[in-house]
């Protein structure tokens, strides 16, 4: 009888320890331009977050920026309202969350998309973009029927053009003759957002022979993926699986898994087994790749789906090398 008691007092104490701990766990989330229902990156993440809520109860406080001035003042304001980790969303938000956390090295923080600063409260992701693009990059050129497939980007940086060096990457393993045709939405944080320009510019390269177009630029990618749909060609979604969108239409999607990275951000935190540092994530590390379901499947040909796998072992492995446009601005194939 004794040691059912202790065994019930012991249970209770590790209930009351875990409510108490649970209350002094608050997270929090600041969503960048274009939303968390971008249908994309954004998307992506609140895809993850909304995963961790639903596992564990825990509500997760949330800003969406809508302009520049705003991801500081957002993060300053979570760290006030007594946020225990602060996830921040994209590269733009380097500043800003540098700056809140050398100025609150109590606070744990996290951000996807940026790999290059030092904080000891501080864990940053960063993607092998290049990959995943290599991979949707092969099943562009074996779906074309012209020979001339298209990359949509969204802001003009570093960053958007591995993406489009890693696809073109991936067309030329399939077929070195093969015209890729490139064009950015503009040079602010404001070409994540403008579907419009999107669907201009993917019809410009339809016009000029394309016949798979690929996005890589947030919320404009919506507007890609229906001039595409509009035009009776493919297109190629980014971030999130966007096969949904447009079936039958989109080709497949370039998975580059967000969502992990911010529910692991957020468990890990939650648990107390958050550790700081770089993370990169690659193919071989699961963090990009590419969407192969019930709406692209008679899409993909069981030799398109046999050479992807294929060259998704040889980058796990070594070797095949994707370059990254990142380490000298410059797209070598």
């Amino acid at each position: 009888m004794k040691k059912t008691f202790t065994t019930l007092l012991a249970g209770a104490f590790t209930a009351v320890a875990s409510f108490a701990f649970a209350e002094d766990f608050k997270p929090a989330v600041i969503y960048d331009m274009g939303g968390k229902f971008d249908k994309s990156f954004n998307e992506g993440v609140y895809n993850g977050i909304k995963k961790f809520s639903e596992e564990t109860g825990v509500e997760v406080m949330e800003f969406e920026v809508t302009n520049e001035a705003q991801r500081q003042q957002a993060m300053e304001k979570m760290v006030q309202r007594g946020a225990t980790i602060v996830l921040g969303v994209g590269f733009a938000q380097a500043d800003a969350i540098s700056a809140v956390a050398a100025a609150n090295p109590d606070v744990n923080f996290s951000i996807i998309d940026v790999s290059w600063l030092d904080h000891p409260n501080l864990r940053q992701y960063g993607f092998k973009e290049q990959e995943g693009s290599y991979l949707v990059g092969m099943a562009a050129a074996m779906a074309s029927k012209t020979g001339k497939v298209g990359f949509v980007g969204g802001m003009d940086i570093p960053l958007i053009r591995a993406f489009g060096c890693g696809y073109e990457q991936g067309v030329k393993a399939v077929n070195a003759d093969a015209e890729v045709l490139q064009n950015m939405t503009g040079t602010t944080p404001a070409a994540w957002n403008d579907p419009t320009k999107g669907a201009e510019l993917t019809q410009a390269q339809i016009d000029r022979g394309a016949d798979v177009v690929y996005a890589a630029a947030g919320a404009t990618g919506v507007g890609v993926l229906q001039a595409a749909t509009d035009a009776g060609k493919l297109s190629i979604g980014v971030d999130s699986n966007q096969n949904h969108i447009h079936p039958g239409s989109v080709l497949t999607s370039m998975l580059k898994r967000v969502d992990v990275a911010a529910y692991d951000t957020m468990k890990d935190a939650m648990s107390g087994n958050f550790d700081t540092g770089v993370r990169i994530l690659g193919v071989k590390e699961g963090g990009v790749g590419w969407a192969l379901d019930e709406h692209n499947a008679s899409l993909i040909t069981d030799e398109m789906k046999a050479a992807i796998d294929a060259a998704s072992a040889k980058i796990s492995s070594g070797e095949i090398v994707v370059h990254d446009y990142r380490s000298d601005n410059t797209c070598k194939m």
